[in-house]
């Protein structure tokens, strides 16, 4: 077999196939917009909250962390079967009902218990929405739009993230009242509404559909956004795929049992997931303000000053998506984890000046930065890679485990990110963050495949065929394409 796949050339599509790729991904994306807000949101109400709902240090973490693990965990775990034995689409569908109900109860909870509960609920829709959104795009794109369209979903997370910091600052200004964090949760089923309607007009994955060996649906649903040419040659990858997996996509486990390589493929997301939490990111988008107001500043200009961090988010995402264009996955992974550990030592010794509005400033600069190396080469790649390098047999199921680790790593750490805080001081939490990425690093140099340039049919004969060894070194040999 070759050792290289070419990198397929950008086609030029009719309006028609185009609109429908740009309708697609809008509609669906918004379960991504939702993970954004639903997850930022909390970060200004816990400012109202732990007053209202008079609430203590280990309560607070416990509201913060409850959305993380277990919902969002055992969501993703969960999803990925719903998405394999439900479809794609319904699987939306299902996360869309689940923002709207949990959104409403999360504003409307009279205390800490049923606040918990609330938030758990909640959880599993980010988390199943989290599996089924990028595997629905991916199944969906055209090979020369996947990196693109996928990464789409990371702009929508961090936008939704940017508008939570937003509407936190403008009702906190506008709502001189102490049940403003309700209004702050309640915003949420909004957009749970239009993704639930958007989704009843959008179709199934065709993989989805050729797994079940419904073909002739696969093809009238590639034939939305496929030239005929592509059409053949599409259908063809895919029918292929799926003889050479036999019946083995409808027993997901028995196929990681018996094949070693797809194993390997699925501690590698395990890693990937577990490295993106290990960033440290989510303590910045869920503890931004109460770390700056214990710099000095007041709540409301915290507030404020936490949409910094937003728009740096989005900005960096989107110079992030279009670097994707160009530059492989690897090299993008390497130059992030490069430049966290070295934001993460400058945030460390900011942290040893004395409190004052300037050193409040001079942190939010350093946490900026952070970001911008997080999401701009982090954040849109790891969500990528989850998408592309998991076989069609196991894909659903691996993504869904994949996650959960995730999300399990993404609690944790923001379960005991406060405390370390307090124990230990905010100089060496964020010095222990710069090593476990250092470490990080060095997972990406020598497990991480470069999966730029081939179809997801391309990616699974060449980890079926070659080991990820060989692949990593034939990527640091030639570089990506």
């Amino acid at each position: 077999m070759s050792h290289s796949s070419p990198t397929p050339p950008a086609v030029e599509r009719p309006a028609a196939a185009r609109g429908f790729l740009t309708r697609l991904t809008v509609i669906s994306t918004l379960g991504g917009l939702l993970f954004g807000y639903d997850t930022g949101v909390i970060s200004g109400a816990l400012l109202y909250m732990r007053d209202d709902l008079a609430m203590s240090t280990s309560e607070e973490a416990w509201v913060v962390s409850s959305l993380l693990f277990p919902g969002a965990a055992f969501g993703a775990l969960l999803g990925g079967r719903i998405a394999d034995a439900l479809g794609r689409k319904r699987s939306l569908l299902m996360c869309a009902g689940i923002f709207l109900v949990g959104a409403l109860g999360c504003a409307v909870a009279p205390d800490v218990a049923l606040m918990v509960v609330a938030r758990i609920f909640l959880g599993f829709g980010v988390g199943a929405a989290a599996v089924s959104c990028p595997l629905y795009l991916a199944e969906m794109a055209p090979a020369d739009r996947r990196g693109r369209m996928v990464t789409i979903n990371e702009l929508m997370i961090v936008t939704g993230q940017l508008l939570a910091f937003a509407i936190n600052a403008l009702l906190a200004v506008v709502i001189s009242d102490s049940h403003v964090w309700r209004v702050m949760l309640g915003v949420a089923s909004i957009p749970a509404i239009v993704l639930l309607m958007g989704m009843l007009v959008l179709p199934e994955s065709p993989r989805w559909y050729a797994a079940r060996g419904r073909l002739d649906a696969a093809r009238n649903v590639l034939s939305r956004s496929r030239s005929a040419d592509e059409l053949e040659a599409e259908m063809s990858e895919i029918v292929g795929t799926a003889s050479a997996e036999g019946n083995a996509r409808r027993h997901a486990w028995k196929a990681l049992r018996d094949n070693r390589w797809m194993r390997r493929l699925l501690y590698i997301g395990f890693g990937l997931a577990a490295v993106q939490q290990a960033t440290g990111i989510n303590t910045v988008n869920y503890y931004a303000p109460s770390i700056l107001t214990q710099t000095g500043l007041g709540d409301e200009a915290a507030l404020i000053a936490t949409i910094g961090v937003g728009v740096t988010s989005v900005t960096m995402t989107i110079v992030g998506i279009w670097l994707l264009g160009f530059v492989g996955r690897r090299t993008m992974l390497i130059i992030g984890f490069s430049g966290v550990v070295g934001a993460q030592v400058i945030l460390s010794l900011v942290f040893l000046l004395p409190p004052s509005d300037a050193v409040s400033y001079i942190i939010l600069g350093a946490m900026m930065l952070f970001v911008a190396f997080v999401q701009g080469f982090i954040g849109t790649v790891i969500w990528l890679l989850l998408s592309e390098i998991f076989p069609l047999a196991i894909r659903g199921l691996a993504m869904g485990l994949a996650v959960f680790v995730l999300w399990t790593v993404n609690a944790g750490i923001s379960y005991v990110f406060p405390i370390i805080v307090e124990g230990i001081g905010s100089t060496l939490t964020f010095a222990l963050f710069a090593a476990v990425n250092a470490v990080s690093l060095l997972f990406v140099l020598r497990v991480v495949p470069e999966t730029k340039g081939r179809s997801l049919e391309m990616l699974e004969n060449d980890f079926r065929t070659q080991s990820i060894r060989t692949l990593t070194r034939r990527e640091r040999l030639t570089g990506a394409r």
